[in-house]
């Protein structure tokens, strides 16, 4: 006779699991309860943390293809701020002398022990800062000089092709930027800081919490509809652009189809710009220690790099300082001679000391 050892249910047996599931369990659910905007900068450092965490694998290639390589990135900003349609040559230009348009350099790889990261909508901002201060300079002269070149060519040539007037071009950008931050600051102040679903614990609440919401709802619209003559504006769909501008438009000049024919001049079979000077946004950059690569005081610059940079930055909801940063990193690359003139100038008079 065989001996019957003591049996144990089996793991897998969906008698235990049943009796298991049908036991009451406690559960402590947190809500997220937002009361700011999170910065781009946070956003940015926590997405780097955690795809190193995560050890995620190589991401894939940005070809020229894709929409976040810095030659499409240029051309969707340049329409967006309202500059002309030949400028995106100059800005593709730059961005093959600084090697930024480059898969290896775009092409985010977390596992690798030199891992970098691209900040690819300031990058190509600043592409656009950088094309900006070669055709104009932005020393709150050269620009006006230039403008006015142009408005007098366009008032005797009215039925050819109209050259770009930087002062004309930022007159409308001030006030549609202008219009804009208002916008956007009463609607930041209006902000519900709630859920558009209501919360409810338990599906037996679900019912009266949605009929609670209901007539929330309406009664908020029929006091807005009392209190305000102008009817709600219902909500748009989202988009990446936030101005457009269109031919024609008799209150905001589109310039997108105007010349740089009084910008730029021939020399052999291409073009250059009739500037020959330039400024370095950053004459030193940090040492490696330090948290930030550059400063930015907004008194020690022009007033046109501050319109500028200011106008980019309300774009992409970063600090000014961000993209000033940027943009000397995109000189550093591009004058990379000036640079190198400087070090050595420093290391010798480092060494004259006794």
């Amino acid at each position: 006779m065989k001996s019957q050892l003591p049996t144990a249910p089996c793991p897998l047996d969906p008698q235990p699991l049943r009796s298991v599931i049908l036991l009451p369990v406690s559960v402590n659910l947190t809500i997220l309860v937002l009361r700011s905007w999170p910065a781009y900068e946070d956003i940015y450092k926590k997405m780097i943390e955690i795809a190193k965490f995560l050890d995620l694998p190589r991401f894939p290639d940005i070809t020229e293809d894709c929409y976040l390589h810095p030659n499409i990135l240029c051309m969707k900003y340049l329409m967006e701020v309202n500059l002309p349609d030949e400028m995106n040559d100059l800005t593709c230009q730059v961005v093959k002398m600084t090697g930024i348009g480059e898969v290896d350099f775009l092409t985010f790889d977390p596992i690798a022990k030199m891992a970098k990261t691209v900040k690819y909508d300031v990058q190509a901002v600043a592409v656009i800062v950088v094309v900006l201060k070669l055709l104009f300079l932005l020393d709150d002269n050269l620009e006006w000089t230039l403008s006015n070149i142009a408005e007098k060519y366009n008032e005797k040539n009215k039925e050819d092709k109209p050259w770009f007037d930087f002062r004309k071009w930022y007159q409308v950008m001030k006030k549609s930027v202008d219009e804009k931050k208002q916008k956007w600051e009463e609607a930041r102040a209006k902000y519900m800081w709630k859920s558009e679903k209501p919360l409810y614990h338990s599906s037996v609440d679900r019912a009266v919490v949605y009929k609670r919401r209901e007539m929330v709802v309406s009664l908020q619209k029929q006091f807005s509809t009392l209190v305000d003559s102008a009817p709600t504006v219902e909500k748009k769909s989202p988009s990446s652009f936030q101005f457009n501008w269109t031919e024609g438009d008799s209150a905001r000049t589109c310039f997108h189809g105007h010349g740089l024919q009084g910008i730029l001049k021939k020399k052999d079979q291409s073009l250059t710009t009739k500037n020959s000077l330039y400024w370095l946004s950053t004459q030193k950059f940090c040492r490696s220690y330090c948290k930030h690569v550059t400063t930015y005081e907004e008194s020690n610059f022009s007033l046109s790099y501050q319109f500028i940079i200011n106008l980019f930055s309300f774009l992409l909801r970063i600090k000014t300082s961000s993209l000033h940063e940027e943009v000397s990193l995109i000189e550093k690359r591009l004058f990379k001679s000036k640079y190198s003139k400087t070090k050595k100038k420093s290391r010798s008079r480092k060494g004259r000391k006794y």
